[in-house]
């Protein structure tokens, strides 16, 4: 299918009374709460999770196994609705990618990467990003605000309904879920974490830990509170072997510098019951930035005593940045040294790069209230009509 197509699916949005109770973010505990507080017996919160997250029912009266009475009083006081699929485009290689509206003039993005034995799905935390990694489509668009839970998880619900997937006996075409899409999950603590505990709840979609992930640049007193809510994977957005270049790409990198970020990660990995897990290092090459030998060695030295095993991202380009992907031979020399020094390393394939899915280019639509996206479009108009023809890294912080 060629790129430029575009499938509308049946939206799933909120026409109703405004004051009713989204049920579709609520986590299992939530909801038995919420029917608690109703007079009813707390298993209906699994009746109502299967109805939702498993056979895709969004309409009370639907769901069979539950009184007329309380349907028709659900009915009433709660509604069950996702965020909106605006677009949706089908790349050559498989890859699918979703635009998804979420109010207020926003819409965020979500895809859909096949394998030969997984299907991921990088889902979205955020409307934009507040941490203005320079490498990073989604940092120029500045930053709107926080996804509620039902936003998170309705990225996975839209994702899976468009498979097929939310039905008796449908394909599960989603085996892994990584929080990699637009924004810092970190930043938006409690709805990121209700939604991986749905995803991994055997009564919605019933992902093993071992396959939900969480990426992080760094936002470390989050990063020490994780592991008193979830089990999950963790990886860690590095980018960088020393701190005068993590200052640069991941400007977060000043707060919470690499020594005190590894740390973080490795007390929460520790902390897990699964003593074999291994923190995931993502590491975006960019000719001629961090993709020297000496960045390999260091980085190799760097990680020596942590449990980790490293992916390798080519830089994708995307519009408003100069930053070049870096050559297939620089790339594997890269990836020699590290496997050399006895490191776990492998190359992330690039997916979708033909529609615009592909690592650091999600964009989306974002109302920026930081106005960020606006001084950086004047910044780098200034400095194209310069005499200059490369950005440096510090204009494009």
């Amino acid at each position: 299918m060629s790129p430029e197509q575009e499938k509308n699916p049946t939206p799933t949005v909120n026409t109703t009374d405004v004051t009713k109770v989204n049920l579709m973010g609520m986590s299992q505990e939530k909801l038995e709460d919420f029917f608690v507080s109703m007079g009813e017996k707390k298993f209906r919160a699994a009746q109502v999770l299967k109805w939702i997250h498993q056979l895709g029912v969004t309409d009370f009266s639907e769901m069979s196994n539950i009184s007329k009475a309380l349907r028709t009083k659900l009915a009433d006081v709660a509604e069950i609705y996702a965020p909106e699929v605006i677009k949706q485009w089908d790349s050559s290689d498989g890859t699918r990618k979703f635009l998804i509206r979420v109010g207020g003039g926003n819409a965020i993005e979500a895809v859909y990467i096949p394998e030969s034995d997984r299907g991921t799905l990088c889902v979205s935390s955020q409307v934009g990003c507040s941490l203005d990694c320079s490498f990073c489509a989604t940092g120029k668009q500045g930053f709107n605000r926080d996804l509620t839970a039902a936003e998170i998880i309705g990225q996975v619900w839209q994702a899976a309904k468009s498979f097929g997937q939310l039905q008796e006996n449908g394909p599960r075409k989603i085996t892994n879920v990584v929080m990699m899409g637009m924004g810092e999950p970190l930043l938006n603590f409690d709805n990121v974490v209700d939604s991986m505990n749905l995803m991994m709840n055997d009564h919605c979609y019933g992902l093993s830990k071992r396959r939900v992930t969480l990426s992080t640049s760094g936002v470390v007193p989050a990063l020490d509170r994780l592991g008193q809510y979830t089990d999950a994977c963790l990886a860690i957005s590095l980018h960088a072997p020393n701190d005068a270049l993590r200052n640069e790409l991941v400007p977060i990198n000043k707060k919470y510098p690499i020594a005190e970020l590894l740390a973080s990660a490795k007390r929460y990995i520790e902390g897990l019951p699964d003593v074999r897990r291994k923190i995931t290092i993502e590491y975006t090459l960019i000719d001629q930035v961090n993709d020297r030998p000496e960045h390999a060695h260091e980085l190799a030295e760097l990680l020596k005593d942590v449990p980790v095993k490293i992916n390798l991202i080519p830089f994708n380009p995307f519009n408003l940045s100069n930053y070049k992907r870096v050559s297939n031979n620089a790339m594997h020399r890269f990836q020699k040294i590290l496997i050399d020094a006895g490191h776990i390393c492998t190359i992330r394939t690039t997916r979708g790069d033909d529609i615009d899915a592909a690592c650091g280019q999600l964009a989306g639509q974002v109302n920026d209230r930081t106005k960020r996206s606006q001084r950086y479009k004047i910044d780098t108009v200034a400095l194209m009509n310069s005499d200059s023809d490369v950005i440096p890294v510090k204009m494009i912080q």
